[in-house]
């Protein structure tokens, strides 16, 4: 595997356009960028805790409480491009705020909604504002950190991936149970509120002015509409599926729009080729695509997000469903997982030079036995005892191996110009992963344990060991690829 520096590439000199009433001290600039990613996506977990009391109060058909769960998600799917696009053309810092504030008002809305058809399209507004900001986030790292303090940006970057979705879990739990004020599950999207509020003050001060120079490229490009909506097509057509299928049984319809998905896409690729050949501004430019090593980034990045959202839904199915934990305990459950992702993406740069060229393998590989652990431990309806917790520990180190220094290699050498695509691209790939693991791994969960009779521990515990074989037949794939890469 050949190791690209951490060294800002050429054309990527960090952005430093300090104007009055601005502080561009990078710390603070971290802070708010990554403060904004974990509260948009702690919104894709949270609502999972809250659905059973939402569908109660609310008195949502099964269908109304999916759309209030996926509408999020599937609107940020589907937008995440279209976000980094109009960063690139309007500014980071001015498109970063519009998103936050659209997010922040989204969330109120949510928290106030009286009814099903009101919180669904305040959800998918929601996740319009995420897809707005979050590419952004990315970007001004990639903007305004260089050399070892973009490493280390991109290590907290990776670690609030983590942590995020086991937090949304814990945080759900907790905020469901306390029944502030007897307002049931609306703090679990009012608490968004204060906390976008601030992050607007602060990001207004902290953030740089966009630089105009930059904005002008950007609009030179275009916003290559025919190319947002085949993609939006593709992305929309795929997704939905995968967010609704096994709730609904998996239908024709569902494989009929993963059919055309795939058709969109081709079409978008060939339709992208086309325009970069007659000299005009596609969407992703191809020359992100050929930066050394992307596919392969985007193979794994897919496969992490996969296995750890896959691991993550089908553990919770198993624990509150099969062991009858309680959600705030459940969300505990995978604290080692998300503490150590964080810790080994945070410090895995310091570790000896010698060991980073094996660092993305023995991750995946590391992953594969940790999760077939975790399933071997549960398997009998137990719960695992301390051994347990080493298998998590060993879930969150290995796929933070595999990610951490993947995403960080593949962004060293993405030109400045091209940080919004590679963000886009990047992001989308992440959200996509994550809805093909739980879709993929959930349907294989829930099949098996259908399959097995009465539900119970023991029955869960079976079903959960055929699962956690194929999140490691996935992570030994991710290995593999780490092996070729290494032997170049």
């Amino acid at each position: 595997m050949t190791t690209t520096t951490s060294s800002a590439p050429a054309g990527s000199t960090p952005v430093s356009s300090k104007a009055p009433g601005t502080d561009n001290r990078p710390g603070r600039l971290l802070a708010i960028v990554l403060a904004a990613q974990f509260m948009a996506l702690l919104d894709v977990f949270i609502v999972n805790v809250a659905a059973p009391t939402i569908r109660g109060e609310l008195h949502a058909s099964g269908a109304g409480l999916q759309l209030v769960i996926a509408g999020y998600t599937i609107t940020y799917a589907v937008l995440l491009i279209t976000g980094a696009r109009l960063g690139d053309r309007l500014g980071h810092r001015r498109i970063y705020l519009a998103g936050l504030t659209v997010f922040t008002a989204a969330s109120l809305a949510c928290g106030l909604a009286r009814g099903t058809g009101e919180l669904i399209g305040f959800r998918l507004l929601q996740g319009a504002g995420s897809a707005v900001l979050i590419p952004q986030v990315l970007s001004l790292i990639q903007r305004n950190f260089a050399g070892e303090a973009r490493t280390r940006a991109l290590g907290a970057y990776a670690a609030i991936l983590a942590i995020g979705a086991a937090a949304g879990q814990v945080l759900g739990g907790v905020l469901v149970s306390a029944d502030l004020f007897g307002t049931g599950w609306r703090p679990v999207f009012l608490v968004n509120v204060p906390v976008g509020v601030v992050l607007l003050i602060m990001a207004v001060r902290v953030l740089p002015r966009d630089d105009d120079r930059e904005r002008a490229a950007g609009r030179a490009r275009g916003l290559d509409l025919p190319g947002l909506v085949l993609l939006g097509a593709a992305v929309s057509l795929c997704t939905v599926p995968l967010v609704l299928g096994e709730q609904e049984g998996w239908p024709l319809w569902s494989w009929l729009s993963l059919a055309a998905a795939a058709v969109c896409f081709a079409l978008f690729c060939a339709y992208e080729s086309r325009l970069a050949r007659r000299g005009g501004a596609p969407l992703i430019a191809p020359r992100v695509l050929r930066t050394p090593g992307m596919g392969l980034a985007i193979f794994r990045i897919a496969a992490v997000m996969a296995v750890n959202a896959g691991f993550l839904f089908a553990l919770t199915l198993h624990i509150q469903g099969g062991l009858g934990y309680s959600p705030l305990r459940a969300g505990l459950t995978f604290a080692p997982t998300a503490v150590v992702f964080g810790a080994v993406g945070l410090t895995w740069r310091r570790w000896p030079q010698a060991a980073q060229r094996a660092l993305i393998p023995v991750g995946f590989a590391l992953t594969a036995v940790s999760t077939t652990a975790v399933g071997l431990l549960l398997r009998d309806g137990g719960d695992g005892g301390l051994w347990l917790y080493a298998a998590f520990t060993g879930v969150g180190a290995g796929l933070s191996l595999g990610f951490s220094p993947t995403l960080t290699r593949a962004l060293a050498t993405v030109r400045a110009e091209d940080a919004a695509d590679a963000s886009g691209l990047l992001a989308t790939v992440t959200q996509l992963g994550q809805l093909t693991g739980v879709a993929c791994f959930g349907a294989l969960f829930l099949n098996r344990l259908e399959s097995q009779g009465a539900p119970g521990a023991y029955t869960s515990g079976g079903a959960l060991l055929v699962c956690t074989c194929a999140l490691a037949a996935v992570a030994a794939l991710g290995a593999v690829s780490g092996l070729v890469r290494m032997r170049r």
